[in-house]
């Protein structure tokens, strides 16, 4: 999952929207970015927060500057520990064609202290756009480990995995009703980045994206029953 790489499959698959949300970094952002910047691709900084309940939260920014503000701050929730290779593997960080920088020794799989409910909310006060992470899946996810939507949260936004579809998702948790559905964006591998997620937007910002999962202002989004080839306009 090197950026050179993530580009070509990007390509190759017709997106022209992606988002970097590695979990509780943000250091292999901007080579993304880089890397993307000729083929037209635009990419989202963004991080995937663990929160103390072991809930995946992705969050979506705009600016690299936001991003590592959040990164900053998220720290703060995480234990002063170093990684231990043998278990969690080398947590690298690359320039845009993959080569190596330096190697992040602090612990990064692990959760913050910070509950669902406040991840969300201060993703939200950041300006960034939190979406809960595969959560029909039986570990890490919204259902499987609070089994509720909590009060007082509001979602924009939930990701599903490839192994469902919207209806399914719907009909298995009815909280999903009514709100805006994207698939198996938690890629690791090459071969796991799909193409079934379609954006009608005026723009490819985090706003536009949570306009498209709240259906609002003529903004909307459809998960396909299949992929699709070619490139996609942004409408």
């Amino acid at each position: 999952m090197i950026p050179p790489l993530i580009v070509r499959r990007a390509t190759e698959l017709g997106l022209n929207l992606i988002a970097i949300t590695d979990h509780h970094s943000v250091e292999n952002v901007e080579a993304v970015q880089e890397a993307a910047r000729p083929y037209g691709i635009a990419v989202l900084p963004g991080m995937e927060v663990q929160t103390r309940e072991e809930v995946h939260v992705v969050c979506l920014f705009d600016s690299l500057d936001q991003a590592w503000q959040w990164q900053e701050m998220i720290w703060t929730h995480l234990p002063q520990l170093p990684n231990r290779e043998e278990f969690f593997g080398a947590q690298y960080v690359v320039d845009m064609s993959g080569e190596y920088a330096r190697t992040n020794e602090r612990l990064l799989q692990t959760s913050t202290d910070l509950s669902f409910d406040q991840v969300m909310h201060l993703a939200d006060e950041c300006g960034g756009l939190p979406i809960p992470a595969h959560v029909d899946r039986m570990r890490n996810s919204l259902f499987a480990n609070l089994g509720i939507i909590p009060d007082g949260v509001t979602m924009a936004g939930a990701e599903i995995s490839r192994n469902t579809t919207p209806e399914e998702a719907r009909h298995r948790f009815p909280a999903l009703r009514g709100v805006g559905l994207v698939q198996s964006g938690d890629a690791h591998r090459l071969q796991e980045m799909i193409n079934t997620v379609i954006l009608t937007v005026s723009g490819r910002t985090v706003r536009e994206v949570r306009l498209a999962l709240l259906g609002q202002e003529g903004r909307g989004v459809v998960v396909a029953s299949r992929h699709f080839y070619g490139k996609q306009s942004t409408k």
